[in-house]
């Protein structure tokens, strides 16, 4: 028996069977493709002819890798193979990486929500990333900034899938206004991301993970934890350094998902498939457009558009543009076509507004939901100055601002009606306002406060805009000067107990029982129910 060991770059077709863990089905023939490089493979060789044969194979192969160096390249059907197989960290084996790994493997459905987000814009971020030879971990970090959410809104007012701060957003072009936020523009936040990664690895002198955590923490709080260990003569890699909490565990988020991916039969991972093929196309309109005339245009409804698009903050795209969007490739097509019999005063509607005695631009901008330089911009007006009887075009929304559900405005009435206890205030801000001064003078958090109106606690706030506050009743009667003695109790109902006999007993309304346990007075208690009560202890 002989043996004889092969130098050569070979497709190996029976590697991929360790895959189907990623989806928990077979793989297609197709698919079962995988490019080793330089590997020794061991051939058993039963006689001469063979030997010969075997012989032939090797110069053969090597005059092809001399001839067309990339012939053979990798086949996936699955684009988490296709991530799996160019995974390159080394993943240490410390506690701070297993805790994260433990979590992600206790928690598959949440991987699985979060796979079907990134479905229409995997393959996009797997081509960007490929194109500049970057470390495909990269496709990962939107896991652990934003849940692949484009929507997503953090308290330190970072938005988007690559949870970019405004500041951030300018440096790499990912402009911010009324209309429009770059930030959630999946396309150009992705690019401006790589971008920015690339500088932070270039500035690390090449550390991948010093350049991830400036990513989270900023690079001058990186740069300053290194200079305070190398001054102390401490070791200077990631893991020595001194970091926020948030970032001592946001690398090794990152890290554990790229071990769970690399060996998913080692944590029984199977994470929802994803097609590896191009889904999405570009297309433009030719000025600023309707997104509902859009969608129609593309045989769509305005929130499968939208949803798609999201760094439309309003009912179109802005006046200057960008009028561009990313459709699923079938419905591209038929935007293309259709947009060619439109001309551009066709993609908006307009209203004919009469200017009325105490008008201002600021005031018919604010009625019609525009912004005033779009209204200057319709009726090439310089300046502020409008008069009485004159008449204004207006950009209006095709349909009613209901229907665009996934706008800002839209989005944050949704917040605002979110339930955060048993009563909504109601709170028009006022000249010199800030979060701060509204959160103490109402007692309530000032990071919860933003939270309930879509908003971060260092957002700027206007004179005129409505937010919401929600409070428990304890905290209403506190205002009245009687909070230290009020406390939230848990009654038990007896039998024979009624709403009269509990309110008598607690010196409380009947009123107030029912808006705190939400109850209505036609419905009987039942003996064991649990009922939540505010009482004034001093008053039984």
């Amino acid at each position: 028996m002989k043996y004889l060991l092969l130098s050569i770059s070979l497709t190996l077709l029976t590697a991929c069977q360790q895959l189907d863990m990623l989806t928990g089905s077979p793989v297609a023939e197709t698919n079962k493709v995988v490019e080793l490089k330089d590997e020794f493979i061991a051939v058993e060789i039963d006689d001469e002819e063979s030997l010969h044969f075997y012989d032939a194979a090797l110069a053969q192969a090597y005059v092809n890798q001399q001839q067309e160096p990339q012939s053979t390249k990798p086949v996936f059907g699955n684009i988490w193979q296709r991530i799996q197989a160019k995974l390159t960290f080394d993943i240490p084996e410390n506690r701070r990486v297993a805790i994260q790994r433990s979590w992600y493997a206790r928690h598959p459905d949440y991987l699985n929500r979060v796979a079907k987000r990134a479905e229409p814009f995997l393959y996009m971020i797997v081509e960007e990333i490929e194109a500049r030879g970057l470390p495909m971990e990269l496709v990962l970090l939107p896991i652990v900034e934003s849940a692949f959410d484009p929507f997503a809104y953090s308290h330190g007012r970072a938005s988007g899938l690559w949870q970019f701060v405004p500041q951030t957003g300018d440096r790499f072009g990912l402009h911010q206004n009324w209309w429009y936020d770059g930030r959630r523009d999946v396309p150009a936040a992705t690019k401006a991301a790589l971008d920015y990664l690339t500088f932070l690895h270039k500035r690390f002198d090449g550390d991948w993970l010093h350049a991830l955590a400036s990513y989270n923490s900023g690079e001058g709080r990186v740069a300053r934890a290194i200079k305070a260990n190398y001054k102390s003569g401490e070791n200077v890699d990631f893991w020595s350094l001194e970091l926020p909490k948030e970032t001592d565990a946001y690398v090794p988020k990152l890290l554990a998902l790229a071990d769970m991916i690399r060996r998913p039969q080692a944590y029984n991972l199977k994470i929802y498939p994803i097609a590896n093929v191009e889904v999405l196309e570009e297309v433009n309109a030719p000025g600023q457009i309707d997104l509902a005339k859009a969608a129609e245009l593309a045989d769509m409804h305005v929130n499968e558009l939208h949803a798609l698009n999201p760094a439309f903050n309003r009912w179109a795209t802005p006046p200057e543009g960008p009028h561009r969007f990313i459709l699923p490739i079938e419905k591209a097509e038929l935007f293309n076509q259709a947009i060619k019999e439109l001309k551009p005063e066709q993609l908006v509607s307009w209203k004919r507004y009469k200017i009325q005695s105490g008008d201002s631009l600021g005031k018919i901008a604010s009625q019609h939901n525009v912004t005033i330089d779009s209204i200057r911009t319709a009726n090439k007006i310089k300046g502020n100055m409008i008069r009485k009887g004159q008449h204004l075009l207006i950009p209006a929304a095709s349909q009613s601002l209901d229907s665009y559900d996934l706008s800002m405005k839209s989005r944050t009435e949704k917040k605002q009606n979110i339930e955060r206890g048993q009563k909504k205030q109601s709170y028009e801000v006022k000249s010199g306002d800030t979060f701060w001064d509204i959160s103490r003078a109402n007692k309530v958090n000032v990071r919860e406060l933003a939270k309930w109106n879509n908003m971060a606690p260092t957002d700027p706030i206007y004179p005129g805009q409505k937010l919401v506050i929600w409070k428990d009743d304890a905290v209403v009667i506190g205002q009245l000067g009687e909070a230290p003695t009020v406390r939230k109790v848990k009654y038990k109902v007896r039998n024979g107990d009624s709403l009269a006999r509990i309110a008598n007993k607690f010196k409380v309304t009947i009123a107030d029982i029912e808006g705190w346990n939400k109850l209505k007075r036609s419905k009987y208690l039942q003996p064991g129910q649990l009922l939540q009560l505010f009482v004034d202890v001093t008053r039984i």
